[in-house]
């Protein structure tokens, strides 16, 4: 393995090849990350282009290549070569026999009956290829009773309690970033890769299952198991958090920002910030879950003291007493801000028909030996499929009747 990977050498991954049949977040996610460590990540899409791709989109009513691509198709998708095909026809599926027998990963959110019905259920892969690995995520798993319900994002938010605790007690609001679609993607890659060293040691594939409802559950847990054991029957109470306080969003002069205080020393240097140095006392204060109990008392000290000051004026102040605290910025505001920038965390990649290069977040955490990179911009629509199918065996007349026939 390479020293340094510095964009031009191969990755952690390298040599290993992933069949993504994912749509939207978890599973194109996943295969995404692999695709960054190094893995070669073919994208199969419908032939029209799959209805993920579209959503979003940056130019609305331009075609594919045209800047018509959505937003999220352009994160979920770099570093991956694109291929059509209709699984669903006999040719399709002689197709996918063909690409699994190159294959180490096959990536697919997709109900098990759609897994069979397209040759993508483990018994079928590991028929053509006996070490395969098989990365499922699904809604609410394989094996309960919800196993062939579809879902997304915020019913899993919604069902585990998040939602309801999250907006106030009349309107339970879900969040605007889908945290569970990009959790379970993150899981899902991880158990990907402990997959494949499992598979250095046995010489076997196996199943890497995620799902939306487990990886709600799991990071929704700690909320549970009070639940359980202390029958709190929390309700919402807007930014407030009930475990710590001071925690909240206040408004300032000229804009917002979050303040949180967790823990006694915290709480010590906010009361001494705010002049209530005799709240140290106060037996309404005297634990994190005694100040959560009666947050909105310090919520509104806290609000009367960042309304006289501007936002920078108010971080300012925080930061030297190191009272955790940051501004709530507008989409806008965090393009904008320096660190952000300065970090490098967003690259600029362009693609066909976009009005300007789109900033796209790198691999979310950094090796110092040999870090994820991303090389390429996501696929056109099926941009490499002469290229794929050519590399395993069809001849141009066989490439040129799939598509008669609307193979591929």
């Amino acid at each position: 393995m390479a020293e340094q990977n510095d964009g031009n050498s191969q990755g952690i991954l390298a040599g290993i090849r992933v069949l993504d049949f994912g749509r939207y977040i978890a599973g194109p996610y996943c295969a995404a990350l692999l695709g960054d460590m190094g893995a070669e990540i073919i994208r199969i899409e419908k032939r029209e282009g799959s209805e993920d791709r579209f959503v979003q989109p940056i130019v609305p009513g331009a075609g594919p290549g045209e800047g018509g691509e959505g937003a999220m198709f352009l994160q979920m998708n770099r570093n991956k070569k694109g291929l059509t095909l209709d699984p669903m026809t006999e040719t399709g599926r002689g197709i996918v026999r063909r690409l699994v027998a190159t294959a180490d990963v096959v990536v697919a959110n997709l109900p098990p009956s759609t897994l069979k019905a397209m040759g993508l259920d483990y018994e079928s892969l590991a028929a053509v290829k006996p070490d395969i690995i098989l990365t499922t995520v699904s809604a609410f798993g394989h094996g309960g009773p919800y196993s062939e319900r579809t879902g997304f994002d915020g019913v899993a938010q919604s069902m585990v309690g998040a939602a309801y605790l999250t907006g106030y007690p009349d309107e339970p609001v879900k969040s605007y970033a889908p945290w569970v679609d990009f959790g379970t993607a993150s899981l899902s890659a991880f158990g990907t890769m402990a997959a494949l060293m499992e598979r250095q040691k046995s010489g076997k594939g196996q199943i890497v299952e995620g799902a939306l409802l487990s990886t709600a559950l799991a990071y929704f847990n700690f909320h549970l198991i009070e639940q359980q054991l202390r029958q709190t029957d929390r309700v919402a109470i807007g930014n407030r958090s009930p475990y710590a306080g001071p925690a909240d969003i206040v408004r300032t002069k000229d804009g917002w920002i979050l303040v949180q205080a967790i823990g006694a020393p915290l709480f010590k240097r906010w009361a001494r910030l705010m002049g209530e140095d005799h709240w140290l006392t106060d037996p309404r204060f005297k634990d994190d879950l005694a100040r959560g109990d009666n947050g909105a008392v310090l919520s509104e000290r806290t609000a009367r003291w960042a309304e006289t000051r501007t936002t920078e004026e108010a971080l300012a102040e925080l930061e030297k007493a190191r009272i955790p605290a940051g501004p709530v910025y507008t989409p806008q505001q965090a393009l904008d801000d320096r660190h952000i920038r300065e970090m490098g965390y967003l690259r600029p990649l362009d693609f066909p028909g976009l009005p300007g290069p789109a900033p796209i977040m790198e691999t979310p955490l950094r090796l110092s030996r040999t870090p994820a990179t991303i090389r390429e911009r996501a696929p056109v629509l099926g941009e490499h499929t002469d290229s794929i199918l050519t590399e395993l065996g069809y001849s141009a007349d066989e490439i040129a009747s799939f598509r008669a026939e609307g193979v591929v």
